[in-house]
């Protein structure tokens, strides 16, 4: 019998302008088996629960439970917001407040409070904004776990992770290397072992050009860099396809053939992905010593206030993010 605490799952609101907090309270009121704990403003929660029509009960994460429950409850780590938040209006003034709650996130999950942390999105331009460099959750936590991540969007029908992420179009062929594609798919072949239980993982690599390439007539970036990789990689006995046209690789005929795609920049394949799993699709950062999953998509600033935002895919994060956890537990 397992007898280990119950699982902890850390949560942060992302931008405080946007829809995270409304959808992180929703996902408060979804049954289960793990303890969750907000790290955000009180205030913040308590006015997005209102907005939401939810009866919901805030916890001190140092208090105990109250003895009878009678509404949705939710443990918060308090981090204190400098701006009260205007939905739809990201103020930089509450930059440095997002990135707080993103450091105890991951802080907390190194050093065992958290089993894992799910993350709202947030507004890069606002960090930024306020004097920040900043380009995404994904390079924030590697940077604070010392470590280095790819990035995978998965849906319950496909995953894809990134060579490169948030970088201007016109800096991606000089950002690709023989030693950045080996070390991505070094990762992503041992994340597919380790986290989703596939023991000979195959994984199909993109072109970075049209037609990938065209033998050369479309760009030389295939027979100068990528092809090599992949030939160096095989030699140790990584099952890898490619590098394939990205024009024909999602075709099902293809998708039965490997078990994850690595794209050569941000935008090459998650709009595949994104267009028939919108709501279904969870970010994670793979080669990170805990698991962190996400959103796929942005603060909808829009919809922030409203009440309206659909939680569905951070639902879907939480859910994964606990899958993988217990994963884990029974391969340990």
């Amino acid at each position: 019998m397992d007898t280990r605490p119950r699982l902890r799952l850390a949560l942060t609101a992302g931008e405080p302008a946007g829809v995270g907090p409304e959808l992180l309270v929703r996902l408060a009121a979804i049954p289960f088996d793990a303890e969750l704990v907000a790290i955000a403003d009180r205030g913040l929660l308590e006015r997005a629960a209102a907005r939401c029509g939810l009866d919901i009960q805030l916890i001190d994460d140092n208090a105990p439970a109250p003895a009878l429950a009678t509404a949705v409850q939710l443990r918060v780590h308090h981090v204190p917001m400098p701006a009260p938040e205007q939905p739809g209006a990201p103020d930089p003034a509450n930059a440095r407040y997002v990135l707080a709650t993103l450091a105890e996130a991951a802080d907390g999950c190194l050093a065992g409070r958290y089993d894992a942390v799910v993350t709202a999105p947030l507004q890069k331009s606002s960090i930024n904004d306020a004097g920040i460099a900043f380009t995404g959750h994904t390079e924030f936590l590697a940077e604070r776990a010392g470590v280095d991540v790819v990035m995978m969007l998965a849906s319950p029908e496909l995953r894809v992770a990134l060579a490169t992420t948030h970088l201007p179009l016109s800096a991606v062929p000089a950002a690709i290397d023989g030693p950045l594609l080996q070390r991505v798919l070094r990762t992503v072949h041992a994340e597919l072992r380790r986290k989703f239980g596939i023991d000979e993982p195959r994984i199909a690599v993109l072109g970075l050009n049209p037609h990938a390439g065209e033998g050369g007539h479309l760009g030389r970036e295939e027979i100068d860099t990528i092809i090599p990789a992949l030939d160096a990689l095989r030699g140790e006995g990584m099952e890898l396809l490619g590098p394939l046209p990205a024009d024909t690789a999602f075709v099902p005929a293809m998708r039965a053939r490997y078990d994850a795609v690595l794209a050569m920049y941000h935008d090459q394949a998650l709009p595949v992905l994104k267009s028939e799993a919108f709501d279904r699709t969870v970010n994670l950062t793979l080669g990170l010593p805990f698991i962190r999953t996400s959103v796929d998509h942005g603060t909808a600033l829009d919809l922030a206030g409203s009440g309206r935002a659909d939680p569905s895919s951070l639902i879907a994060a939480a859910r994964m993010a606990l899958d993988l956890v217990l994963r884990s537990r029974r391969a340990a």
